[in-house]
């Protein structure tokens, strides 16, 4: 399972939202170029990129991502208002090892086949949940979908993955648990990365031994300090238990 550090830029800054709410960030004190450096010098495989402020519609930090491609040392997947094949072709071109699509996904589902028709491999869908159904544009539009039956829609597109994010867990919901992302990654045949459920390296202990999760996408946890990215990767190299013997 690949650990996916999740930098998330606003205004030139990381930043994380507290329900996903832009005009309550946390703000971290370190510039999200240096964070993307410190990541890989400790291991990082890949790295996940956000440019909130084109999510919101407040512009953009289009010069930090590219920096962040071009120094980071490792893969990225880059995501954020990606809303058009023009936008696909920009970050492709751009240096981005994938491009994450999220409201379009929704709103404009042909533009995922187009574009991993282009980019076979290099596309991703973010399917983000709240109450049981898909919500779009930040967080702020629900949608009559459940992650299931949308995610399903692209069982025959040549994604690399769909993130799942729940956040009903990243907002602490005292009923929230694992279950949501286990029953998708069950569900469906692309390979998924959960998001917004990492809170501790417990709960890495338990993803990387659920069927079709191929990663972990966790921010808060990383930069609030909870573990390392270090000591995340020491739990993901760690040999899978053998299984009980048949009696």
């Amino acid at each position: 399972m690949i650990i996916y550090p999740d930098i998330e830029v606003q205004k030139g800054r990381c930043v994380n939202l507290r329900r996903g709410r832009a005009e309550e960030p946390i703000v971290y004190d370190i510039d999200p170029i240096e964070a993307a450096r410190n990541f890989t010098a400790q291991g990082a495989e890949w790295i996940h990129v956000v440019d909130l402020d084109a999510v919101f519609n407040q512009g953009d930090n289009a010069d930090v991502v590219q920096r962040i491609i071009e120094e980071a040392g490792c893969p990225v997947q880059v995501g954020g208002a990606i809303r058009s094949m023009e936008r696909v072709r920009h970050w492709i071109d751009a240096g981005a090892r994938r491009v994450v699509l999220a409201t379009a996904a929704v709103k404009t589902p042909h533009l995922v086949k187009e574009a991993a028709t282009c980019y076979p491999g290099r596309v991703v869908v973010s399917v983000d949940a709240r109450g049981g159904h898909v919500v779009v544009e930040g967080w702020r539009e629900a949608t009559i979908f459940t992650p299931i039956e949308f995610a399903r829609q692209f069982e025959d597109v040549a994604l690399a993955a769909i993130i799942y994010t729940d956040i009903d867990r990243d907002d602490e919901q005292p009923d929230s648990s694992l279950s949501h992302v286990t029953e998708l990654a069950a569900a469906i045949e692309t390979p998924v990365i959960a998001s917004g459920v990492v809170k501790s390296l417990e709960e890495i202990s338990v993803l990387q031994h659920l069927p079709n999760i191929s990663g972990a996408i966790t921010s808060r946890a990383l930069f609030g300090g909870a573990f390392t990215l270090a000591e995340a990767l020491a739990i993901v190299a760690e040999p899978a238990p053998e299984p009980a013997p048949f009696l």
